[in-house]
């Protein structure tokens, strides 16, 4: 038999006291909110695991071959960790070979939902002991940020699944466009595509909200990774993406034989939000603040100063 490849580098230095404080405080603070019945209230905040229904379970990766549990959350390099994940857990390979390097795997494969293993495939009970034994862990981004991102890549690149399940609605509801075109590439040609005032404009209202309408990409993070119920061991934010990718595969053991790929821009949060919002109105602002506010408080995230014309 051949040996064994080794999985993890033997490090000269140790993880940085630094690394280790950060991930201590986002932990806490996750911890603090969710075990403070005053400081924060949300919906289905004070649910047990057992509570959740299966359906809302379904954004968890498990890589059973090193006991890893992944909470994806769209918009949040989520394409690059898929694909560590695919990687690590062999589950998708080629003439019988599994993939070594995250970036030979295609975009259509890594989000093909049957070449990756869900937890809310198995039982609640064999969720839970696999909840208990492996380690987990999540990415999390600035919640105006990851909306800006969402409507750039959904509705501005255009994607048909999008602008038929979201963008005409918007179109017709919000842009004065009581008959847009049925085919994306026609719509963006012709210059029709919903604004982003549109997007938050349906993000915001309270039909939207009532019905649920809120697809992955723009959903609350709280609301796609239950942080109250499941014991993150590591919280990653995309602001600090490449410090805390080396930090959490040297604490999975797997470093030597996969690296995040790169993939992700990242430009100064305060000034992304500024410029894509200068336009939105203040009440809507004010209604994004409550729809995301669990969010911004669970991660430890600031609304950006100066962001509403008039103060409250």
């Amino acid at each position: 038999m051949g040996r064994k490849r080794c999985e993890w580098k033997i490090h000269a230095d140790p993880i940085s006291p630094e690394l280790k404080q950060r991930q201590y405080a986002r932990k806490k603070l996750v911890g603090d909110f969710c075990n403070n019945s005053d400081a924060l209230s949300f919906l289905g905040k004070n649910r047990t695991f057992y509570d959740i229904p299966k359906h809302e379970l379904e954004n968890l990766i498990v890589d059973d071959r090193h006991g890893i549990i992944y909470c994806y959350v769209p918009k949040v390099g989520c394409t690059q960790w898929k694909r560590v994940m695919i990687v690590l857990s062999e589950s998708l390979k080629v003439n019988g070979v599994p993939y070594k390097n995250p970036l030979d795997i295609s975009h259509r494969d890594t989000h093909a939902r049957t070449n990756v293993v869900f937890l809310n495939r198995f039982s609640k009970q064999v969720m839970k002991e696999k909840l208990e034994k492996y380690t987990k862990f999540i990415f999390v981004r600035h919640p105006y940020v990851r909306l800006i991102s969402a409507y750039r890549d959904k509705f501005v690149r255009g994607e048909q699944y999008f602008y038929t399940s979201y963008g005409v609605h918007m179109l017709k509801k919000y842009g004065n466009n009581s008959r847009p075109p049925a085919n994306v590439k026609v719509a963006h040609d012709a210059g029709i595509l919903p604004s982003f005032s549109n997007f938050i404009q349906y993000v915001t209202d309270p039909e939207t909200l009532k019905h649920g309408l809120f697809d992955e990409h723009w959903r609350q993070m709280y609301r796609l990774c239950h942080p109250c119920q499941i014991n993150y061991d590591f919280i990653g934010k995309m602001e600090t993406m490449e410090e805390d990718a080396e930090h959490l595969l040297r604490i999975l053991h797997v470093d030597n034989i996969v690296k995040l790929p790169p993939g992700y821009t990242n430009r100064t949060t305060e000034s992304w939000v500024r410029e894509w919002y200068a336009n939105i109105p203040d009440e809507w602002k004010r209604k994004l603040s409550k729809i995301y506010e669990s969010d911004f408080k669970l991660f430890g995230y600031s609304e950006p100063q100066n962001l509403l014309r008039e103060k409250v």
